[in-house]
């Protein structure tokens, strides 16, 4: 049998403790200081449109052999949390004047996955907000400890991956796809929009030999789309037809400034946990682009304990 859920992570003294009850809480995990203000800017914008507030996670690791309890407060701030608490410390202070309220955790723990999992599910989070840095890799399609927090998280995971610096957001891309995880595409990019006073671009890309009956069908996934989106940010709508649906979209990507899409469903077994279209625009992309996928909570949670006693 594996660690008991509490080993997953453990808060530092100075962070130790509960956390109030909150209407809906997005945690953030941050691990560099050039993507904090982005990561958190989104957070922001998130928790904003749920009336929620923000948790910051920043996990520093530690070998297992060595009990965190054995170490005295000040030797951890000293030998541990180095540039970790710096960018906690960062990120609270780039929160202090927005209207959301903001948290932070530093946990130690061995593995980042699941200290991220193990916060999540400790402090009753509803999302969790993830970083990617674009490295080339043939065994994972985001890196190792996204790819986990993805795949596993008990809670709806957006994974964000920063493109170029832009003055502020006046478009948003949202194509049109089926299932929860646009839905939750959906929210974010209202989020956005409505924070940044953006418009939501909603699209449906489809192929060039598509079927009068498949041009319906897209019309009216666009219009449902639109309509989970609500009347609080402008919004705007349209089908097209092309040879090449993903370069297509990878091409509209770069005319915003921001571009949410809903991960592909696969099954938990296989790598591509994001899907191939996502995946791929995601690389190529020079814009921002945030990838959501929902988490049904409950059998997440069940899948959550069932790993930790593997």
């Amino acid at each position: 049998m594996g660690d008991d859920a509490s080993a997953a992570f453990e808060a530092t003294p100075e962070e130790a403790g509960p956390l109030p009850s909150a209407n809906y809480r997005i945690a953030v995990a941050l691990d560099a200081p050039r993507n904090t203000e982005q990561l958190l800017r989104t957070a922001l914008d998130v928790a904003a449109d749920h009336d929620g507030e923000v948790l910051i996670l920043s996990v520093i690791t530690k070998e297992r052999s060595s009990p965190f309890s054995i170490f005295a407060d000040e030797f951890i701030k000293r030998e541990f949390c180095g540039d970790r608490r710096e960018i906690l410390d960062r990120a609270l202070e780039l929160g202090e004047d927005s209207s959301v309220p903001i948290r932070g955790r530093l946990l130690v723990a061995p593995d980042v996955s699941r200290a991220i999992d193990g916060a999540v599910l400790e402090f009753d989070c509803d999302a969790v907000l993830l970083g990617w840095r674009d490295r080339k890799r043939t065994e994972s399609v985001l890196g190792r400890n996204v790819d986990r927090v993805v795949t596993h998280a008990p809670c709806d995971v957006l994974v964000e991956n920063i493109g170029h610096e832009a003055d502020g957001v006046d478009r948003v891309l949202l194509p049109a796809g089926k299932g929860p995880n646009t839905t939750l595409a959906a929210e974010v990019s209202r989020a956005i929009a409505r924070a940044n006073d953006g418009v939501v671009d909603v699209c449906r890309l489809i192929d060039s030999d598509a079927t009068d009956h498949d041009r319906e069908q897209a019309h009216e996934r666009v219009r449902a789309v639109v309509e989970t989106i609500g009347a609080s940010v402008p919004v705007t709508e349209r089908v097209e037809t092309t040879d090449s649906v993903t370069d297509l979209l990878r091409q509209q990507s770069n005319e915003h400034d921001v571009t949410v899409l809903g991960a592909t469903d696969r099954t938990w077994t296989q790598r591509l946990v994001v899907g191939p279209t996502p995946e791929q625009v995601t690389q190529n992309a020079d814009s921002t682009v945030i990838i959501a996928r929902r988490s049904t909570r409950l059998s997440s949670r069940i899948r959550y304990w069932l790993r930790r006693l593997a």
